[in-house]
């Protein structure tokens, strides 16, 4: 976080996606900023490097412990990490908190990418590993590079936004061998039914689009998809 001119507080991605002025302090423009990105990524690059393949697990905050949904990531997140996997999440309430205990739980990593936001974000508890990004997209590249598959949860636009990125990756062939599954049928067969009949049928996207998820309300199942498949391809014995 930063003080703006006018003494309020304000955030990196805001400062670095504002227009320019005339005659700004060059510390706050953008080849300045280049040099604290860069530092995100080299802290981000040498801490994550050493957790070995992880599961990035994404939904909302505004759950409680008491919500199913909590409930689910919770077993999805320790039954990953029996087997092998490192959980990775967004380090804050909801169903982030719920991956990170199920982790913990169990003994794992559990690994929280932890971002400023306007409204502050409170990490939770039950993180191993603790990461402090300022920009978005730092954190973003952190996901995909160190996961081997993605678990998505019910949520709101920030999670829309790592659905529809991971299956653009996987559908331009950005990654490989890359399970995206997205946990609760109610929640998300609109969604589905949407890219089927509008998407698809205007020619969007191809038939085979459809099949780079899988939709699941069984956290065993949720599970069992992403540990078959790092097995297959290496990721754990």
């Amino acid at each position: 976080m930063v003080k703006n001119a006018d003494g309020h507080i304000s955030h990196e991605d805001r400062e670095l996606l504002k227009a320019a002025k005339v005659k700004e302090d060059f510390t706050k423009t953008d080849p300045w900023r280049v040099f604290r990105i860069q530092g995100e990524f080299v802290e981000g690059f040498d801490t994550l490097s050493k957790v070995g393949p992880a599961v990035a697990i994404f939904g909302s905050s505004q759950f409680d412990k008491e919500n199913p949904y909590y409930q689910a990531a919770a077993k999805t997140a320790e039954t990953l990490s029996r087997a092998g996997l490192s959980i990775m999440t967004g380090g804050g309430p909801g169903i982030m908190e719920a991956a990170n205990w199920g982790a913990h739980r169990a003994g794992g990593i559990s690994v929280g990418c932890n971002i400023d936001l306007p409204n502050e974000q409170a990490p939770n508890p039950y993180q191993t590993i603790r990461l402090h990004f300022r920009y978005f997209f730092v954190r973003k590249m952190m996901f995909v590079k160190y996961s081997v598959a993605f678990v998505i949860f019910p949520g709101g636009f920030g999670t829309m936004d790592e659905l529809f990125e991971s299956l653009t990756l996987v559908q331009t062939g950005k990654i490989q061998h890359f399970p995206i599954v997205l946990f609760g049928s109610r929640y998300w067969e609109k969604l589905s039914r949407w890219m089927q009949d509008c998407m698809l049928r205007e020619g969007c996207i191809h038939e085979d689009d459809l099949s780079l998820y899988t939709i699941t309300d069984d956290p065993e199942q949720a599970a069992q998809v992403i540990i078959e498949n790092s097995k297959r391809h290496g990721y754990i014995p």
